[in-house]
């Protein structure tokens, strides 16, 4: 590339490995920056049409191959494609309009507007507390809630028994109205709901007096809910089509069972492993012992080998919760030591202590070194 020839990643401000992504958003960001309409910079007009040259040949992957390789050169009809470069009145010279509408608009297009349908129902949320047990061995449980579920009278469609929604005239059926204004970029159509079907394109004449032309009415659902193996805290739920249902036949939103989990009063837990702090003696750590340590399922004796050290974990593979995406796999329980220091001895405990720690050369008590008070040392002096 000569050094007369522009540089378009310097243009949009993106590398040369760029991707397609990063490209989209440096044209977009600086298209809001340069418009004329927006800038009062005198030379908006020109880096307006420099950005939306870049743009045009880096959103292109044949066209950036060959300016990659050869340059502009290698465009053949340069930047601008067939129609000449930059930007011409209208919409002309983009390569893709909805970018450019996406960067002002924030995407929306109108492309997203559902015509003559019923608007889905809302979605519910339900809050499920199940024990500690119930979470590793999965369960079912019975959900009672009220809901609004289609009108039995007219079946849904709102319309008194014996006639029926007809086609809204003010949108002649369509769901949307379309209003155009006239701007410096051009004519801009702006699509937005039928203000009087509300979207789905009909309407009631002769409502239902249940539901008032509603298509749906309150009531209590009752169903039965699967919980998992395995489901933690926080989990959700989600059933389809048992939520609210839409106004005049539309679908039903979902249901969202929102599942909070009693905690154990010993074990604690992260994902799908289980942890369990045991308290040792000091006599249990030395020597070793065996003792019950709480399980999903009840409890479990492990051995604790002689010279355990504070801070040990002795791990039971399997004996964590169950995964929820693995049937039959389980994470592991870990048992964390703790050894326990006594605050108050009898007599003969002290006695058993000191003998412990002469023999092993130890210093321990008012009797080690720089220990006790100075009738202590003075004593110590004399013998």
């Amino acid at each position: 590339m000569t050094t007369s020839q522009r540089d378009f990643y310097a243009i949009l401000g993106v590398e040369r490995t760029a991707t397609d992504a990063e490209v989209k958003r440096a044209f977009r960001k600086l298209a809001q920056q340069w418009h004329p309409d927006v800038s009062a910079d005198p030379a908006a007009d020109t880096r307006f049409k420099e950005i939306n040259e870049a743009y045009q040949v880096l959103s292109d992957p044949e066209r950036r191959r060959a300016y990659d390789t050869y340059g502009e050169a290698g465009l053949g009809g340069g930047a601008g494609g067939p129609s000449g470069p930059g930007f011409s009145g209208g919409f002309q010279g983009f390569g893709d309009f909805g970018d450019l509408f996406d960067a002002f608009f924030g995407g929306q297009s109108g492309a997203g507007v559902r015509r003559g349908r019923p608007a889905a129902g809302s979605d519910l949320r339900y809050d499920l507390r199940i024990t500690f047990a119930e979470a590793m061995k999965g369960t079912e449980k019975e959900l009672e809630f009220p809901v609004l579920d289609r009108c039995e009278a007219c079946g849904g469609a709102g319309a008194k028994k014996g006639s029926a929604p007809v086609t809204c005239p003010a949108c002649n059926g369509r769901g949307e109205v379309r209003t155009v204004r006239d701007t410096m970029l051009g004519q801009m159509i702006n699509v937005a709901p039928c203000p009087r079907c509300r979207g789905e394109g009909r309407v009631v004449d002769d409502p239902c007096e249940t539901c008032r032309g509603e298509g749906r009415a309150q009531r209590t659902k009752r169903l039965r809910v699967s919980v998992p193996a395995g489901i933690d805290d926080g989990h959700q739920i989600r059933l389809s089509g048992e939520g609210e249902v839409g106004r005049r036949g539309g679908p039903a939103g979902s249901l969202y069972v929102a599942v909070s989990v009693a905690p154990h009063p010993a074990l604690k837990r992260e994902g799908t492993e289980l942890y369990y702090d045991l308290d040792l003696s000091i006599a249990q750590a030395a020597l070793g012992t065996r003792v019950s340590v709480p399980v999903v399922d009840g409890e479990e004796e492990i051995e604790v080998k002689a010279g355990t050290q504070p801070g040990a974990e002795i791990r039971l593979r399997g004996k964590g919760a169950p995964h929820l995406r693995r049937p039959g796999a389980r994470g592991d329980l870990h048992v964390l030591v703790d050894v326990r220091v006594p605050t108050k001895l009898s007599a003969r405990q002290r006695a058993l202590l000191e003998e412990f720690a002469a023999e092993s050369g130890e210093h321990v008590g008012k009797g080690g070194p720089g220990g006790g008070g100075i009738i202590d040392r003075l004593k110590d002096a004399l013998g």
